[in-house]
């Protein structure tokens, strides 16, 4: 077990020894890569969206059965069951829940009740506002260049302004691989940092070797960001399929849509009402169109065909732009120490230059 090196008000509020985050990677973020980072000290966060309500149980138990350090689930806050996943956490004692999108005030003020630190992740300095004041206890703001759904602003920008907006615990997403970027984000104001694509390429994660090999063959300009899987921005590493969807016209990929559909929804176990209540909250929640429900459902089971299946013709492999410097896989132990000592040494360097 490494020793705390570098103390924030993330490591005090979430009780972590390191301010690094494992994001909640649909189909990646499983209880070996949380259970590994957790051990590592870092903070590790289940990926429920792609989980069924009995997988996520399940999944919760196997974490707790692999370690006793502080873990999080990260959960969809418009899906339907959002509030009975939100008990899940509160019955088996989850450190922190993780949302992508905002939850509602009164899931805020139930999980804070049962002493569940929680963290949205956010896009911008006014939805980080709205949801300090409804109650949350630190949020993740990812910048253009992290992975999966993303904006159009660089973390360099978008951090300062969420810092100067809020006063509540702030970890940074987008762009961090190394301990230079820890020792970044923690000069910007920042009290950690969240690593997505740096996770997925480590021992400790189940992504098939031979599709963790072609992440590590990457450069810095081979993600794209297209809004023609699911409707939304969404960065992934340019690949064949990648370019051919983004030259098909929506009409020829409806059919593949509908195929995927019906197979999230047998997957998921939902039922058509149930899908229809997720489609309307995701509308409220998000603005989506009618088109860009529809394709909703491409998303999960494409990056399975890629991430678990290993089929990269049949299935998009979401990543971050910093696939393009990364060419290791050390587990998350290692990774995490390193970071954590890179960062420290390259604080105290920078702190030699005051005079």
């Amino acid at each position: 077990m490494s020793e705390q090196l570098i103390r924030t008000p993330f490591t005090d509020l979430v009780g972590v020894r390191h301010p690094v985050v494992q994001t909640g990677m649909g189909w990646v973020s499983g209880p070996r890569l949380v259970s590994g980072t957790a051990d590592a000290g870092g903070l590790g966060i289940l990926a429920s969206a792609t989980m069924t309500f009995a997988e996520l149980e399940q999944a919760i138990i196997e974490v707790k059965g692999r370690t006793d350090q502080p873990f999080g689930v990260n959960l969809r806050a418009d899906a339907a069951d959002a509030p009975a996943r939100c008990r899940l956490l509160i019955d088996y004692g989850v450190r922190v829940a993780s949302f992508a999108l905002a939850p509602k005030p009164e899931l805020i003020a139930t999980l804070k009740e049962h002493g569940i630190v929680v963290m949205p992740s956010i896009g911008a300095a006014k939805h980080a506002v709205k949801v300090a004041a409804w109650g949350a206890d630190a949020v993740m703001v990812q910048g253009g260049e992290g992975g999966g759904h993303t904006g159009p602003v660089p973390t360099t920008l978008l951090l300062p302004t969420v810092l100067d907006a809020v006063d509540i615990p702030v970890v940074a997403a987008g762009g961090f691989f190394d301990g230079r970027g820890l020792a970044a984000a923690l000069s910007y104001g920042a009290a950690g940092v969240g690593m997505g694509t740096r996770f997925l390429l480590t021992q400790d994660s189940a992504v098939p070797d031979a599709v963790k090999q072609l992440y590590l063959q990457r450069g810095l300009t081979d993600t794209v960001v297209t809004a023609k899987v699911d409707g939304m921005p969404h960065r992934m590493l340019r690949t064949e399929l990648v370019e051919e969807l983004e030259e098909t016209s929506a009409l020829k990929r409806m059919g593949p849509t509908l195929r995927r559909t019906l197979e999230f929804k047998r997957t998921s176990g939902m039922s058509w009402v149930g899908l229809a209540r997720d489609g309307r909250e995701m509308k409220k929640a998000q603005g989506r169109t009618l088109a860009q429900m529809a394709l909703a459902a491409n998303t999960p089971m494409m990056l399975k065909a890629g991430l678990v299946d290993g089929d990269t013709d049949a299935g998009v492999l979401a990543s971050g732009q910093v696939v393009g410097v990364i060419d290791d896989l050390p587990t998350c132990q290692e990774l995490v120490d390193r970071i954590v000592t890179e960062a420290a040494a390259e604080l105290r360097r920078a702190s030699s230059y005051v005079v």
